[in-house]
């Protein structure tokens, strides 16, 4: 007989562990050993793992056990109407499993191909009503980041010759020596600022692989940086005198 089924004579109960809590009806006649099979699927801890207590209100709780649970038969209990028989997993923390995070639980993701299909969707709303990229007169993501390069180097006032630091980090000042594409920089389409450094801790002397020079000439030390504008401070950054603070002997 299931926990769903029940006959004349059955009891009431809420059986309650540390994941679940439901109303139940028991039936006396059942052993121990049965009990906890019929458990198993409600609270998700295994026979041997469940340890019952049964709570009648303020009284003392009364274990539910005996040393041969097979025979031994419920009715032997005190049982009465909505008590509760409280399951607790006798298993160690790490071995029980954590019914809480779902993070743990496979989730189903529609393909992107069958998305695209329904008509019930987000997406379709947007492209009926021409909204986001499917507006004709929308730039493209492309323009957008050309667009949002072009305003950052206008509202950071980066022009060429003008003395800067990079990154935030006053060892790395200089001067803006280039404003433009890259084409060396794979992926790196949109303007770059080209710094000359004045310590030598660039990562090139003004020139690319494959050749194309953007200022200086060979043989210059390495105090060469390509980076977005948003890493690039223009401001009064003079040049670092490492003699300034050294006092005298």
């Amino acid at each position: 007989m299931s926990m769903s089924m029940h006959a004349a004579g059955d009891i009431p109960l809420q059986i309650t562990s540390e994941n679940s809590s439901s109303e139940r009806r028991i039936t006396p006649s059942w052993t121990i050993g049965q009990l906890k099979a019929k458990l198993e699927p409600i609270t998700g801890i295994p026979p041997l793992s469940q340890k019952l207590t049964l709570k009648l209100g303020s009284q003392q709780s009364v274990p539910m056990e005996a040393a041969d649970e097979e025979d031994t038969k419920l009715g032997v209990f005190p049982l009465a109407p909505y008590a509760e028989i409280h399951v607790t997993d006798i298993r160690p923390p790490g071995m029980r499993p954590n019914f809480t995070d779902a993070s743990q639980v496979a989730k189903y993701e529609l393909p992107p191909d069958e998305y695209e299909k329904k008509t019930d969707s987000v997406l379709a709303w947007k492209k009926a009503q021409k909204l986001g990229r499917f507006d004709p007169a929308a730039p493209s993501l492309e323009q957008a980041k050309f667009q949002a390069l072009e305003t950052e180097i206008k509202n950071r006032g980066i022009e060429v010759g003008k003395r800067c630091r990079v990154g935030g980090q006053d060892t790395k000042r200089g001067v803006v020596m280039y404003i433009g594409e890259v084409e060396e920089i794979p992926g790196g389409a949109g303007k770059w600022i080209g710094v000359k450094l004045d310590e030598p801790v660039g990562r090139n002397d003004g020139s690319l692989a494959g050749g194309k020079r953007y200022w200086g000439k060979d043989g210059d030390p390495k105090s060469g940086v390509f980076v977005r504008p948003e890493r690039v401070e223009v401001g009064d950054w003079p040049v670092i005198d490492d003699m300034e603070d050294m006092e005298e002997i």
